[in-house]
């Protein structure tokens, strides 16, 4: 359907050198988009998703001060101009919240909260003067069920979700829109990090009414919906990509 095509978008998407992000780079180009590819550290696994795409890679640390506005101005000297951007960067650092450290909760607020922050202030005036401009924030299903060791992410995954949301009826008038994105247990290497225990990944299974755990191409259809004409009429939502697994 030519409503779902980006031919002629640009498109920065956080941490798109792996997982969620490069499912999402890889298909936002297939779609049309050029597509800025970003990672925090090494620079190799972008630069070949953007070989690949015929995109841009940039590298920027977000934990850092300056990493948004870097991560930003990467995009811009790539591309020339954002018309989408994607928050889906984000870190996790498990444990007891009792034993977590000040450092550890600074550092998830950093690149879960501010950066997105920081990016919606750079990415949003642009977009409302060209009258056109898609903004997602890719969220977690911890907002509905929160982790118990995991306190600080899910808590950051709910306030991105609030600050998306409370942007969305703002920016509307100008023809952009802001959505959230909350995927489930997808397939990617945090999440194998975290099952390798075969009774936890069975204790994760039995979450999903679905049955099985996503992939991060199931999140791709959800996302170009929200970032192409095919989605001009959503925003300020919230939409879980979880097999069921938010469900009460």
């Amino acid at each position: 359907m030519s409503g779902f095509s980006l031919a002629g978008r640009t498109a920065l998407i956080t941490g798109s050198s792996r997982g969620i992000g490069a499912a999402m780079a890889r298909a936002f180009a297939k779609a049309g988009a050029r597509v800025a590819v970003h990672c925090a550290g090494r620079l190799d696994a972008a630069q070949a998703i953007a070989a690949e795409t015929g995109g841009c890679a940039l590298q920027a640390d977000l934990s850092a001060a300056d990493g948004p506005q870097r991560c930003w101005d990467g995009a811009i000297a790539g591309l020339g101009r954002v018309d989408i951007l994607v928050c889906n960067a984000s870190i996790q650092l498990p444990g007891a919240w009792l034993e977590a450290s000040g450092a550890d909760f600074d550092r998830q607020i950093q690149v879960n909260l501010r950066a997105t922050w920081e990016l919606l202030r750079l990415a949003a005036p642009p977009m409302c003067e060209r009258t056109w401009g898609r903004i997602l924030t890719i969220g977690s299903v911890q907002e509905a069920k929160p982790n118990p060791a995991m306190l600080v992410y899910a808590a950051t995954k709910n306030a991105q979700t609030a600050m998306a949301l409370g942007l969305a009826k703002q920016l509307a008038p100008q023809g952009v829109t802001v959505n959230n994105l909350a995927p489930g247990v997808i397939d990617t290497d945090r999440t194998r990090e975290r099952i390798v225990d075969e009774a936890y990944r069975q204790k994760v299974m039995n979450w999903i009414p679905a049955g099985r755990i996503g992939e991060p191409e199931d999140c791709v259809g959800p996302a170009l919906l929200l970032c192409s004409d095919a989605g001009a009429y959503i925003t300020g939502q919230n939409l879980f990509v979880d097999g069921g697994m938010s469900l009460p």
